[in-house]
């Protein structure tokens, strides 16, 4: 019975779990984006979250303590430097995990796990899409303001121009 077994082992001793995960996280805090199987990409998640939450108070013990797991001062000083920066305002959810179908050799669930800042593609099709706050079929008064002063510009727009060209006729 799996009582109080909550996190996967994927198939590994406990020394060789973590050195495959403190590597991974270091390949992922590095190139952005990794390709991983699924398995491994929500093991990895739960790893990288914590470390990127201590990076955004950057303190000499918080940078010793990212480096108990990490290994990798280049790495590390570019978590406290440009990636905390970068992940300041945001309350967590720092990874998404994309899956992309099963690999060829052995069927195993593959996907992408990436840093969310990172990702421009996924920003820009944030930015595209209009908010809507209400559904509501009658126009506040700021929209009927907004429609009227136009055609009020408009309309003096083609006076002066009128009135120029009575001027050089």
């Amino acid at each position: 019975m799996r009582h109080n077994k909550k996190f996967n082992h994927l198939g590994r001793t406990n020394t060789h779990r973590k050195a495959m995960l403190s590597n991974m996280a270091c390949s992922l805090l590095k190139h952005k984006r990794i390709f991983t199987t699924v398995a491994k990409a929500k093991a990895l998640r739960s790893f990288v979250e914590p470390i990127v939450t201590k990076s955004k108070n950057d303190t000499t013990h918080s940078r010793r303590m990212v480096f108990r797991y990490l290994k990798d001062k280049y790495v590390v000083t570019e978590l406290f430097n440009e990636i905390s920066q970068k992940v300041a305002d945001r309350p967590g959810g720092y990874t998404r995990i994309i899956k992309t179908g099963n690999r060829l050799g052995d069927n195993a669930s593959m996907c992408f796990i990436e840093l969310v800042d990172y990702n421009e593609n996924m920003k820009k099709e944030v930015a595209k899409k209009p908010s809507k706050t209400r559904r509501s079929r009658k126009k506040s008064a700021a929209a009927v303001a907004e429609e009227a002063a136009p055609v009020v510009e408009a309309t003096e727009t083609t006076e002066t121009a009128a009135e120029e060209a009575s001027k050089s006729e």
